[in-house]
């Protein structure tokens, strides 16, 4: 299996390579390690070229523009946007849901409009379209899911009428690691003129995404969960929608001309971008960007799988667990649960011998209570995990096991 040079892979990120440093980091889903040379570029920015971007005419603050919008077009490219204007910087991608249920819900809905989500969804995928609903008197509807954890589809075709003006539902389950048929739920929606919106937080992680091809309407992902800096995210919008859409915060960079009395708004993609933007946080993304197509991004999905596969088989065979979900296509998250043992528990002790682990709902409350579970053990993996490491996480959770068994 030897796809990627691991040992080679880990020396590019500090934390990981840190003498003595025994950590097994499998909790990527929540946020992945940043190489060196996100690291140097953050620090590089602030060090040698740290000004302001689209305010001023002197070299420095030329500098950094050129920079800022450098990354974007990088980022533009990475995704396939037809146009780099399509590529709004935010905070994340929580910011980057909320940016759409304002702006297009201002625009766009009505009362009596109906809301499409399904019930694996994050918080921050459900919350914004919640409030948007209570706002606009309008109705939030939810995909149900199978016995196995996938999204039915057959139950959406029923959902689908002349009152659904959304769909916004995960590329990739934060919980389950599914990935769902997201070509399918857009060609049907495409079907009755609805616009879809993918949460991808966990999907560009993993495997290429070309919006185009999946003719998505919105798509939305954090820069902190595929290598990159905190508090910097991208909502991805055609330009078709992001046109007509209101402005979502207003201040200084996003506006044409102000008066007392009114004021016009600037051109794409300014006119979502209100105030100073995290231009290191963008350089930084764009960095990262070019670290994992350095890297190959099929070789990245292809090592991962083999990841996947160990991680699965060496967990179905455990006794005393129960994985949750099944689907035919995942990246390497796995969620699972012990018998008589809670999730809280087994990731402390686990702790304790050097392996991060999630334990919790991983705000999905509502799949949650689809499985009959309040928390679960959740193992995300990235492509500078390795076999030996689960084959350590495996071991010590038996210990882990045994022990708690006892007591």
């Amino acid at each position: 299996m030897q796809l990627l040079d691991v040992d080679y892979i880990r020396s590019d990120f500090p934390l990981l390579r840190q003498s003595g440093n025994s950590l097994v980091y499998f909790d990527n889903a929540a946020t992945t390690q940043k190489p060196q040379i996100v690291l140097d570029s953050i620090a590089n920015f602030y060090s040698q070229t740290n000004s302001n971007v689209h305010r001023g005419v002197h070299s420095l603050s030329q500098q950094a523009t050129t920079m800022y919008e450098t990354a974007r077009s990088t980022i533009a490219t990475h995704i396939n946007a037809k146009h780099p204007h399509e590529v709004i910087f935010t905070a994340g991608t929580t910011d980057s849901i909320n940016l759409a249920a304002h702006a297009f819900g201002e625009k766009y809905i009505t009362q009596g409009d109906h809301i499409i989500i399904s019930d694996m969804e994050h918080h921050s995928n459900i919350l914004p379209w919640q409030l948007l609903c209570e706002r606009k008197k309008a109705v939030l509807q939810s995909i149900p899911l199978t016995a196995s954890g996938e999204l039915d589809l057959q139950a959406l075709k029923t959902l689908l009428t002349a009152c659904t003006k959304l769909i916004a539902v995960s590329h990739v389950s934060n919980t389950l690691g599914i990935v769902n048929p997201v070509h399918d739920i857009i060609a049907m929606a495409h079907q009755h003129g609805i616009p879809v919106l993918l949460d991808g937080a966990q999907a560009l992680p993993h495997f290429p995404v070309d919006v185009q091809n999946l003719d998505v309407d919105f798509y939305a992902f954090s820069s902190h969960k595929m290598f990159g800096p905190t508090g910097t995210g991208i909502l991805y919008g055609k330009e078709k929608w992001l046109e007509k859409m209101t402005a979502y915060r207003s201040g200084g960079g996003m506006v044409d001309k102000v008066t007392l009395q009114k004021t016009t708004f600037a051109d794409l993609p300014e006119k979502f971008e209100a105030g100073t933007p995290h231009i290191a946080g963008a350089i930084g993304l764009a960095k990262a960007v070019a670290y994992i197509n350095q890297i190959g991004r099929d070789k990245i999905l292809l090592f991962e799988e083999a990841l996947y596969n160990y991680l699965h088989e060496k967990l179905a065979y455990t006794e005393g667990l129960t994985i949750l979900g099944d689907a035919p296509e995942n990246v390497p998250v796995i969620s699972f649960v012990m018998n008589g043992i809670h999730p809280f528990d087994a990731a402390t002790l686990l702790s304790e011998y050097g392996i991060a682990v999630r334990s919790g709902h991983h705000c999905c409350q509502p799949l949650m209570q689809h499985f009959g579970v309040s928390a679960t053990i959740r193992v995300s993996l990235a492509f500078y995990n390795t076999l030996e490491e689960i084959d350590y996480f495996i071991e010590k959770l038996l210990d882990v096991q045994k022990l708690l068994k006892e007591r």
